[in-house]
């Protein structure tokens, strides 16, 4: 009997030991790993907004690319840059400022609810980081960052504007969960690329741009403000339009774009 009772000691120590030893690797590897992933995670960020920008170059790296482009803030109530006062007053970093996680901080985001919020992404941060892409002291595009909910995910996007700011350049989506082969197609780089050209907004300066059933007819005197919808993915291209007119429209970005194209920078 003791002799068992030895061996159960042994085993249970055996084992706790192992646990031991590899919980102990495990939290080594993710502290070791952790600024490998920070600067993967940076790199996808800046591939994803020069795509959107067609400022992708073989011949470029991304770093060197992505230093032509200005990070600047957004007060987004306010329909304007934000100034050094508010970015300081708020405890921002426009360098490391995170838009995902200030929408989940009450003091730094707004509720949305209902008719309010179309997108369905529930709190807007009040603060958006823009990048501007510069000809001279002229803004030549601009990339906006959108989000919002499409049929099982929050797909988070990017949006880049010609400087008359209203002609998309490019728009593609770098973290969603849709259905692959259906909403997935959101990656699909033949749809992605129907997006360049496209009218965001109407003479009135109302963000009409969205997606419709099928195919855009090409001689409707309205095909510029439209895109193919994702076949078999209702929920999808709705959500896909309800973001994008929720992003480019009075609640957010609009007010800012409407005062670049009146007034400039």
């Amino acid at each position: 009997m003791s002799s068992n009772n030895d061996s159960i000691k042994k085993t249970i120590t055996v084992a706790l030991s192992l646990c031991l030893v590899c919980s102990v690797f495990v939290a080594a590897a993710a502290v070791g790993l952790k600024p490998i992933q920070k600067a993967n995670k940076d790199l996808d960020r800046k591939t994803n907004i020069l795509a959107a920008a067609n400022m992708l170059d073989a011949n470029t790296s991304v770093d060197e690319a992505f230093a032509k482009v200005e990070q600047r803030l957004v007060n987004l109530e306010a329909g304007r840059f934000a100034t050094d006062a508010e970015i300081q007053a708020a405890g921002i970093d426009v360098a490391t400022y995170d838009q995902k996680a200030a929408a989940q901080d009450p003091a730094l985001s707004i509720a949305l609810n209902g008719e309010n919020d179309p997108a369905s992404i529930k709190r807007r941060a009040k603060f958006a980081t823009v990048y501007l892409v510069r000809d001279g002291n002229d803004i030549d595009r601009i990339v906006l960052p959108v989000h919002g909910y499409g049929l099982w995910s929050t797909m988070y996007g990017f949006m880049a504007l010609e400087n008359d700011f209203s002609t998309i350049i490019g728009f593609g989506f770098y973290d969603q969960a849709e259905t692959p082969g259906l909403g997935g197609e959101v990656d699909n780089p033949n749809w992605k690329a129907l997006w360049k050209g496209k009218q965001v907004y109407n003479d009135a300066g109302e963000a009409e741009i969205h997606l419709v059933k099928g195919s855009v007819d090409n001689n409707d005197p309205q095909a510029a403000y439209k895109v193919d919808g994702l076949s078999g993915a209702t929920l999808t291209s709705r959500g896909v339009t309800n973001l994008v007119q929720y992003w480019l429209g009075s609640e957010a970005f609009g007010p800012f774009l409407a005062k670049l194209r009146s007034e400039g920078v």
